[in-house]
């Protein structure tokens, strides 16, 4: 019987941490994205977030999106210094037309740094990809 089922693959949707400037404050803050970079519309989209190591454990943060449009992206949450030291997951759930789907996007601990920073799709900024 599960064999029969066939569970979608989660493509062209990304988590990213950029690294941005605060606009006020003019600090260096480190700020997770989800980027739709499908060609159709992603709709109810459901976020939980937490952070963990051996011995630590965030709170688990909840965000909804209602529509995230084709080809754009929209910011999570603000992630604190201490935060980066802590393995950190995404789970996002969506709906795809009819179809809802789901992934789990895991940055391992320490691998969000400066020295990481790569160019992101959609953004035109540089951060830390997980697909």
């Amino acid at each position: 019987m599960r064999k029969d089922i066939e569970i979608p693959k989660v493509e062209d949707v990304f988590v990213a941490v950029v690294q941005e400037e605060h606009p006020e404050y003019k600090t260096k803050d480190w700020n997770a994205y989800i980027i739709n970079n499908k060609d159709v519309d992603l709709d109810t989209v459901l976020i939980v977030s937490r952070g963990y190591s051996e011995d630590k454990v965030t709170p688990v943060m909840r965000h909804t999106i209602k529509l995230l449009p084709a080809r754009s992206y929209a910011k999570i949450e603000f992630m604190q210094e201490d935060v980066l030291k802590l393995n950190n997951e995404f789970k996002i759930t969506f709906f795809e037309g009819n179809q809802m789907l789901d992934k789990t996007y895991l940055f391992r601990k320490n691998t969000i740094n400066e020295n990481a920073l790569r160019n992101i799709p959609l953004m035109q900024l540089k951060g830390v990809l997980v697909k």
